[in-house]
């Protein structure tokens, strides 16, 4: 179980040159694999291409294995695959309570509903905070918000785009670690890209791009 990419191969149309050759990778559940590396090395394009948003500006190939499941054909939506990026794209006009739920399903009964936003603010550590708007949080505060939307739509995996990078070098270390937590409690694996050394010790493996 956990998330297997196999032979991925990433290059520009018309260029010879690729991003990614056969690259292979599994990540167990509940565990982060690092992927450390300079801007323009191709970390979010291949985040993209797990979740199902790759540009036509790119050839791609190869196998994305997810509990044992090939998704490498199917829509974005069938994945079950949530892609954070460094914003955290909560929606101004909604409440924090508004917010959380979109990432439940429009089906969920409303008690069933507010018993999941509850415990996602008790998790978010902002249990009094469900009529707030995000312009009142921090910009820590937003983006636990924000990964507790993502974990509200129960995926089965989690792709973090430099989610750290915005926040100072203390909400830095207190997010890395409330990250960890979350995912190490919803058991899905997930991966983790960045530029700075220090966001690599929450990880159980990193690979270096070049």
């Amino acid at each position: 179980m956990g998330l297997t990419l196999r032979n991925i191969t990433i290059g520009r149309e018309q260029e010879k040159d690729y991003l990614f050759y056969k690259f292979s990778c599994h990540i167990d559940n509940g565990c982060i694999l690092g992927l450390l590396g300079a801007s323009g090395c191709g970390k979010s394009t291949l985040l993209q291409y797990i979740a199902g948003f790759m540009h036509d500006d790119f050839s791609h190939d190869g196998d994305i294995i997810l509990d044992n499941t090939h998704v490498s054909r199917i829509p974005a939506w069938q994945r079950k695959i949530t892609l954070l990026f460094q914003d955290d794209l909560l929606f101004p006009h909604l409440d924090i309570g508004g917010n959380l739920a979109i990432g439940l399903p429009k089906n969920t009964p409303k008690a069933v509903r507010l018993e999941k936003i509850n415990w996602a603010c008790q998790q978010a550590q902002l249990p009094n905070f469900l009529r707030r708007h995000p312009a009142s949080l921090s910009g820590g505060q937003r983006q636990r918000i924000s990964v507790m939307r993502a974990l509200l739509s129960a995926p089965k995996a989690i792709l973090l785009d430099e989610p750290f990078s915005k926040l100072d070098q203390k909400l830095k270390q207190e997010f890395r670690d409330f990250v960890a937590i979350q995912i190490q409690q919803a058991n899905i694996p997930a991966i983790l890209v960045s530029h700075d050394h220090d966001d690599m010790q929450i990880c159980q493996d990193v690979i270096s791009l070049s």
